[in-house]
């Protein structure tokens, strides 16, 4: 999810009461809500788990079982520096670094649960196993979410209590539940679709705006197929599909350029619906890597890496 989204779910986990638990009890959730994107400062460490987006940082062990003390010691030595200036107003609650502690993991285990909702997935269980986890419940920015919680926070705010932050996040985690059921019937309706295929992957992309609908990429026996369900419209099957392309993952040259470099190892390791296309001039071959949840069936959006190599 975007980090709006992460924001928000933390203020509101604030503004139903947890905020007055501690002195900076806000900035524990709202922090610890976004702490597991560091992960994007360290795509040049030599650990893949940290180097990899939503790995470590996202797991169970790195995102919410080791990194939320740490935050709260930061934010501990930060009061303890602005109390030693002077700069802490003497009305404010007291500082009770327990509260701060639980605070940091509330907020913590937000981040990973939303990032599990939509189709870039996260490595739940880095760095014990590679498997990413995905729901499909959530467009990765979604606006009926930021609606929800933002007039949550809003009227908490307004009337001095916690009850409306209580009600939007209740509202999301329904909203959220009821989107992966939603996923969960589009798979059906995929293999349930002529030619009635058998894929060993699928992915049930929704729609931003129009969330009942998904964006369905599957594999079947090195072929990758697109279509598209709308339960409005027909509720045990996909209303459309485009023609398949090939993914050419076995191709030799393919092969071959998987390994050629550390860019195109690290794409494959990330990408969990690789393509490739290959594309010969002379003794050169271009094969270009990119990953088919996020391509389309033109193979011409963005995330992709290139690789040439001599033939000759």
């Amino acid at each position: 999810m975007d980090n709006l989204t992460h924001s928000l779910a933390g203020w509101a986990l604030a503004e139903t009461g947890l905020k007055h638990r501690t002195r900076k009890g806000v900035a524990a959730l709202v922090l610890a809500a976004n702490m597991p994107d560091i992960d994007v400062f360290f795509g040049w460490a030599p650990w893949a788990p940290l180097a990899m987006h939503r790995g470590f940082t996202h797991g169970l062990v790195g995102g919410v079982l080791l990194m939320p003390p740490l935050l709260a010691g930061l934010l501990w030595l930060l009061d303890r520096w602005q109390t030693s200036r002077g700069t802490i107003a003497t009305d404010a609650p007291p500082l009770r670094f327990g509260w701060l502690v639980l605070l940091s993991y509330f907020g913590a285990i937000t981040h990973p649960l939303l990032d599990l909702q939509n189709v870039y997935a996260v490595q739940l269980l880095s760095p014990m196993r590679e498997a990413w986890y995905h729901t499909d419940g959530l467009f990765i920015v979604s606006p009926w979410l930021l609606a929800m919680l933002g007039l949550g926070i809003w009227l908490s705010r307004r009337w001095g209590r916690g009850a409306p932050a209580v009600a939007a996040l209740g509202a999301s985690v329904l909203f959220i539940a009821a989107n992966i059921g939603i996923s969960s019937l589009a798979r059906d309706a995929l293999v349930m679709s002529e030619p009635y295929p058998q894929p060993d992957r699928i992915f049930a992309s929704p729609a931003p705006v129009r969330f009942w609908e998904r964006d369905m990429v599957w594999r079947e026996r090195g072929l990758i197929g697109f279509g598209h369900y709308n339960p409005l419209r027909a509720l045990a099957h996909l209303d459309a599909k485009e023609q398949s392309v090939r993914d050419n993952m076995r191709n030799p040259l393919v092969q071959q350029a998987a390994q050629a470099t550390p860019e195109a190892v690290k794409f494959l390791a990330w990408s969990q619906m690789p393509v490739a296309k290959i594309e010969r001039s002379g003794c050169t071959a271009k094969v270009t890597f990119a990953d088919a949840r996020f391509t389309g069936p033109a193979m011409a959006r963005n995330f992709n890496t290139v690789v040439d190599l001599k033939t000759c």
